[in-house]
């Protein structure tokens, strides 16, 4: 069964605006502000300065390949900076912004 790219985008997008949510109740220190950068620095590298929603969102279905290991080399005396549901989904929601197809 191949899922819909639009039903991977909207699924990933929810996640995103979720961390978006998350972050405003947390604490941004500069642990996870570090996390968070250290994150969108990575999806610079691996999607280049143009890319679509479908593209960002299947890099974020490959994320929990390299999210964690990413996390604690960047703070890591500070593992509760690098709850994925707070930095990992924020970051994708702040980069998706630069989306060519993102709503503006």
């Amino acid at each position: 069964m191949t899922t819909d790219p639009s039903t991977a985008v909207a699924a990933a997008r929810f996640q995103w605006d979720e961390g978006l949510r998350r972050l405003s109740e947390a604490t941004l220190d500069a642990q996870r502000r570090g996390v968070i950068d250290a994150v969108r620095v990575e999806l610079r590298r691996r999607l280049g300065q143009t890319f679509t929603m479908g593209e960002l969102a299947d890099v974020y279905g490959g994320s929990g390949g390299w999210y964690l290991d990413l996390a604690a080399r960047t703070a890591p005396k500070h593992p509760e900076s690098w709850d994925p549901a707070v930095a990992l989904d924020a970051a994708f929601a702040l980069h998706a912004r630069g989306a060519s197809d993102a709503r503006r």
